[in-house]
């Protein structure tokens, strides 16, 4: 038998470029590396925890003095109210806010109203009025309408007379 020979003949394909050959590759690398650090920066987000230390200084308030400042502009009248007038000094390098006042003490007359008696006057701060700002280092005037209250049974010595009412304030730093 004679002997036959065999011949292969191969085919070939054209080569795809090397961009097309290697999308794949590329492909799932960009995948992973976006997926990567989605994902680290989640973990980053949900576990990071911090600490650090500070320091600030806390200086001392001088004391705020209460003074008296001159002639109300409305005048206390039996059965009626009149003006509070006072001064306060801010001895300090910093603005207060003066955040409350109350009486502190008796009322009582000018020495030249010696039958005057004060039973029927007193003090209440109207709504509204505070808080009041005191600038640093300054004195500042104060007239507080309609704070003082006099009864309509108040004695007829008291005409004409000036009333000193004690008062005490609170101030905080602004």
């Amino acid at each position: 038998m004679a002997r036959r020979e065999h011949s292969t003949t191969r085919v070939s394909r054209p080569l795809k470029p090397w961009r097309w050959r290697r999308a794949p590759i590329v492909f799932g690398a960009v995948v992973a590396l976006v997926l990567g650090l989605s994902a680290g920066s989640a973990y980053g987000y949900f576990t990071t925890h911090g600490s650090g230390t500070g320091s600030a200084r806390i200086g001392t308030m001088t004391t705020v003095i209460v003074g008296t400042a001159g002639t109300p502009s409305s005048p206390l009248l039996p059965g009626g109210t009149g003006d509070v007038v006072f001064s306060v000094t801010n001895p300090n390098s910093f603005a207060v806010s003066l955040t409350s006042i109350s009486a502190d003490g008796t009322i009582t007359p000018d020495s030249g109203h010696p039958l005057c008696k004060t039973t029927g006057v007193t003090f209440s701060v109207p709504p509204g009025d505070l808080p009041l700002s005191i600038p640093a280092k300054t004195t500042k005037d104060f007239d507080l309408a309609n704070a003082a209250s006099m009864s309509s049974s108040s004695s007829s010595g008291c005409q004409g007379a000036t009333f000193s009412i004690p008062i005490t304030i609170t101030v905080h730093s602004s």
